[in-house]
């Protein structure tokens, strides 16, 4: 058995193939819907990437320099720890 090229994979037997069977599993109704959510889809991440591009340009600070420091407030003080009180000599204790 001899194997071509990895190009010659997706020849054009290959996409047709694949169409097929994207209409298959999608079917003609969803593919518009589809297409049109992938293009919306790019036209946002294109306009994020300029968004952020044009933003880099206009010497913006870093978001260490934009955020004011974090108050650091000190720790609750423990509750105090109730104790038993000692032993009264003559009483009987627990053990008794």
């Amino acid at each position: 058995m001899h194997f071509g090229p990895s190009a010659e994979i997706f020849g054009m037997d290959g996409i047709i193939v694949l169409i097929v069977v994207v209409l298959v599993l999608f079917g003609s109704t969803q593919i518009p819907k589809l297409a049109r959510s992938l293009g919306s889809a790019q036209k946002e991440f294109k306009k994020g990437i300029e968004e952020g591009s044009s933003e880099d340009g206009k010497g913006t600070k870093s978001l260490a320099e934009a955020a004011p420091p974090a108050a650091v407030s000190p720790p609750a003080p423990a509750p105090p720890v109730a104790q038993a009180p000692p032993p009264v000599e003559g009483a009987p204790g627990p053990n008794s």
